[in-house]
């Protein structure tokens, strides 16, 4: 049993009613790692015993990464109680939401073999990803005319002045985002080139060894439809992009590609 700090720090009495239940119903090893590298020792650690993560979302995508990194993610059945902040991805598998509830499918649940997406930098997604736009450039400031040297702090004062009181939207505005050129090709078909902008492309890995495509087209004036494909592998090209996949940020790059690996993990759900 690994017990994200994260969770500790949260809300520890979730944590101590999970560890009560589960040492109720079988023989528990408890760790207590401090940081990711502790918490990806006591899995690589665990023998033959069953991995059972505390934590948030993050947690399990850690846990799901660091044994993805062992070549040990395909013969392990992963076990999993949400407790943070953050948990809206495991319950999306099917994780119950309470502690007690989730301690007990721990005890009498059944693994459930899931799909995910693995990067070509070795980078894992659960869920799904997110290219957002990119966001604006921050306003250039306006240089100084080549007089005011000669005018001095007078002319400075007035400059400041008249700025305020003429641009106020303009100082005080947060950049927004700007739509993206990209390229993205699902099984080696292009969906959308360079030529062609875009606000934002998404990709979730769905049942039958499948990701879903959807590209949303910048558009002026009338809205224009997303485009949508089912593919085994999409890449993303084009200047350098982020990505949001799950929890984390990645990037900046300039290509990724996100390859479907069906049934690549297990996750232990309530039965039936």
């Amino acid at each position: 049993m690994v017990i994200d700090p994260s969770a500790r720090r949260s809300d520890g009495e979730s944590v101590r009613i999970a560890k009560d239940v589960l040492c109720a119903g079988a023989a528990v090893r408890v760790c207590l790692p401090e940081g990711p590298e502790e918490f990806a020792r006591a899995l690589a650690r665990r023998g033959s015993r069953r991995p059972v993560v505390v934590g948030d979302d993050r947690a399990l995508l850690r846990a799901v990464s660091a044994l993805h990194r062992e070549r040990d993610l395909g013969t392990s059945v992963l076990s999993f109680v949400p407790v943070g902040p953050s948990s809206a991805l495991a319950q999306r598998f099917g994780v119950p939401a309470g502690a007690v509830a989730a301690a007990r499918t721990v005890l009498d649940g059944a693994p459930r073999r899931l799909d995910l997406l693995v990067d070509d930098s070795d980078g894992v997604v659960l869920g799904g990803l997110r290219i957002p736009a990119l966001p604006q450039a921050a306003p250039v400031a306006a240089e100084r005319p080549s007089g005011e040297a000669w005018w001095g702090a007078p002319l400075r004062t007035c400059q400041s002045l008249v700025r305020t009181l003429v641009r106020p939207a303009v100082s005080d505005a947060a950049p927004g985002p700007r739509p993206a050129r990209l390229r993205v090709e699902a099984d080696g078909v292009t969906l959308v080139d360079l030529d062609q902008v875009v606000e934002a492309v998404s990709v979730t890995a769905v049942r039958g060894g499948f990701a879903r495509v959807e590209v949303r087209p910048s558009s002026v004036g009338a809205d224009v439809a997303p485009l949508q494909a089912r593919a085994r592998t999409v890449t993303v090209s084009g200047p350098d992009f982020r990505y949001r996949a799950d929890a984390v940020t990645g990037g900046p790059v300039r290509t990724r590609t996100w390859t479907v690996r069906s049934g690549a993990w297990a996750l232990t759900l309530p039965r039936g």
